[in-house]
């Protein structure tokens, strides 16, 4: 990688902060919510940006018809991520695999 696609991507992220920062309150606190749920459980493509990216566009589009976030997502914000990324592998899951392969290996 080199510092040139560093520096897009940090440009990256700033458009699409500035995006969540644009939506209503309400809006902004479960996005960071549901960030903070990604970052910590980890879906594999969550790097290449279509998983909040999209995220930010179906918030836009809510926030746009005036509907409350709660509507659009449900009372378990848990829950609403955990169906978002239900396909996708997660480093959890990676890491498990790896594991599995490296017992089937040595035999231990």
């Amino acid at each position: 990688m080199s510092i040139r696609d560093i520096i897009e991507g940090k440009k990256q992220w700033r458009a699409h902060m500035a995006r969540v920062d644009a939506l209503p309150p309400d809006y902004q606190i479960v996005y960071k919510e549901i960030q903070r749920y990604f970052f910590k459980v980890g879906p594999v493509d969550l790097a290449d940006g279509n998983l909040l990216g999209g995220l930010v566009d179906f918030f836009e589009e809510g926030a746009a018809s005036g509907r409350l976030v709660l509507e659009l997502i449900g009372e378990d914000v848990a829950a609403f991520c955990d169906d978002l990324i239900k396909d996708s592998p997660t480093y959890a899951d990676v890491y498990q695999a790896s594991t599995k392969k490296k017992t089937r290996t040595t035999g231990k």
